[in-house]
């Protein structure tokens, strides 16, 4: 299946799950904010969160400062 993701397109087999994404991206366990079709998703609800065609996701790094 094919999503957006930071607005580039990619390539994900059926049946991923946000929480797999993350952890292809090599970010699970990070703080960051995901985004699914401008709805936040909760980080307790990631690996229940599965992806479908066309769908677009942001993932955005928090960063600490001060």
């Amino acid at each position: 299946m094919r999503i957006q993701l930071n607005g580039e397109a990619v390539e994900l087999p059926e049946g991923h799950s946000v929480a797999d994404l993350l952890a292809g991206l090599e970010l699970a366990g990070r703080r960051v904010a995901v985004e699914l079709n401008l709805d936040i998703v909760p980080r307790s609800q990631h690996a229940d969160t599965l992806l479908r065609e066309g769908d677009r996701v942001e993932v955005v790094h928090a960063i600490g400062g001060g």
